[in-house]
């Protein structure tokens, strides 16, 4: 480990960077190749810049071009310049961000940063609190977690101290929205999975919401804790915010809504009223890699009463600094999340958002409902193509449909079209079940798809499954119709 060893392999890794993103717009995006073979870990080393170029070697055709245009099937988007360039600045100074005494720039920047969600948003920056988190499931962590804390000071009981056990049965009520990762933050709260009620009138898991009051109403003076969708993964569908925090304030439950990317609607006068009331919850968690297009790995939670992130968070040791309260000097975000060990993930989000500012964001945002608006109008005109469900955001669930096909196989139909276009790489989407039935859900919330990465998307899907149906493999002729 040598001093002058650092130049040149960073100056290597900026070149295959370049390389990298220049590539995106027409590059492959699956990965193609078969994993390279295992070795044992070497005695001698061979170096910074020899270890980067097998670094770089093994990405060709292994790297998912995810950070490129018709990368569709996770709601992800790409990575900006300002953003991409701040997240190198974030490992070469390399910060302890878990509070000021570790790195007093990491802990400003993550302030200002998350002060600014908040006014992108419309929340009151000084009403609610925020802290950076590897993405929407450790966002809901926090939110859930100080909602915890909250269920248990209503019954009397301090839990980050005491625990759960001996208290009654918590009760956690949604829609069928909720995503699977809500649900794995149940579990490592203790609240447990089977705590999940879910409260849907039919196939899309729209939440009912006169069985959501009668359900709080009975459960008396017991606290009960809410969890809304904005942003439903499979569609793009809101729970309805403004009704369900009706109802959290009328029976006193907490309201914590999962607004992974659902959020962003509300920079977006076209479709801002869909996260109408969502400045009533209690907690919220969001992803700054999807919208914002910063690179993976980065959410934020914004809670109101920042007391009980630091009775649940807090970590105690001679060495370290204090826990803060409510107002309580100075900020330690490690007493305010589950993560310690903190990189300066805030630095990318601060300057993605002084880049591009509201204007920005909002133009981003409103793009690519549009493309989505061009998604659904090619699948409704293409013949063979059947849209899933009318959405609204920048979600398309859609499959592929064509005459003569009998219902019943559609299913493995495009099960099986779903891999193909994995295989093929000209595009990334696969397949999802919603409302019962098998389709594709593309996503688009990158900033370089064009409404010609849509078409693409189009024409591949109907090109490989009217080959698929040549092939006579998953639906044999003899049981198509006429």
């Amino acid at each position: 480990m040598q001093r002058e060893e650092i130049e040149p392999a960073l100056r290597a890794a900026l070149e295959a960077s370049l390389a990298f993103q220049e590539g995106l717009d027409t590059a492959r995006v699956g990965a193609c190749a078969g994993p390279p073979p295992l070795v044992p870990l070497p005695d001698s080393g061979v170096g910074a810049a020899s270890a980067l170029a097998e670094l770089v070697r093994r990405a060709e055709g292994r790297a998912a071009a995810s950070a490129g245009p018709r990368y569709f099937h996770y709601v992800v988007g790409g990575v900006t310049g300002a953003s991409l360039a701040a997240d190198w600045f974030a490992s070469a100074l390399d910060q302890v961000a878990s509070s000021s005494t570790g790195s007093p720039l990491a802990v400003d920047v993550e302030e200002a940063a998350t002060r600014w969600l908040a006014e992108l948003f419309d929340l009151d920056p000084e009403a609610w609190t925020g802290v950076c988190t590897t993405g929407a499931t450790t966002a809901s962590l926090v939110g859930l977690g100080a909602a915890r804390q909250w269920w248990g000071e209503r019954l009397g009981v301090d839990v980050a101290e005491e625990g759960i056990a001996g208290l009654p049965r918590p009760v956690v009520l949604t829609s069928g929205f909720v995503h699977a990762s809500v649900i794995k933050c149940l579990a490592m709260l203790g609240i447990g999975r089977a705590c999940c009620e879910r409260l849907s009138v039919d196939n899309r898991g729209t939440l009912d919401v006169e069985a959501l009051e009668r359900r709080l109403a009975s459960m008396g003076d017991e606290p009960a804790i809410v969890v809304a969708t904005a942003g439903e993964v499979n569609s793009g569908r809101f729970d309805p915010l403004g009704a369900v925090a009706d109802r959290c304030e009328q029976y006193g439950a907490w309201l914590h809504v999962d607004a992974a990317f659902g959020l962003f609607a509300r920079v977006a006068p076209g479709v801002a009223d869909l996260a109408d009331g969502i400045e009533r919850a209690d907690s919220i968690a969001a992803d700054a890699h999807k919208w914002l297009n910063v690179p993976y790995d980065s959410g934020f939670a914004l809670v109101r009463q920042r007391s009980l992130l630091a009775k649940t968070f807090r970590m105690v040791a001679a060495y370290l600094p204090p826990s803060a309260g409510d107002g309580a000097p100075p900020r330690v975000p490690a007493n305010l999340g589950p993560e310690c060990s903190r990189r300066a993930r805030a630095l990318p989000i601060f300057a993605a958002l002084l880049s591009e500012g509201r204007a920005g964001i909002r133009a981003m945002v409103e793009g690519h409902v549009l493309l989505a608006d061009q998604l659904r109008g090619l699948v409704a005109a293409a013949p063979d193509l059947e849209l899933v469900d009318e959405t609204r955001l920048n979600v398309v669930p859609f499959r592929f449909a064509p005459r003569g096909v009998r219902r019943r196989d559609l299913d493995p139909l495009n099960r099986a079209l779903g891999q193909r276009v994995l295989e093929d790489g000209r595009v990334f989407v696969g397949t999802t079940r919603y409302r019962s039935v098998v389709c594709m859900r593309p996503a688009i919330a990158n900033w370089r798809t064009r409404p010609e990465d849509v078409e693409r998307l189009v024409s591949v899907v109907r090109e490989l499954g009217a080959k698929l149906l040549e092939g006579d493999e998953v639906v044999p002729r003899s049981s198509r119709r006429g």
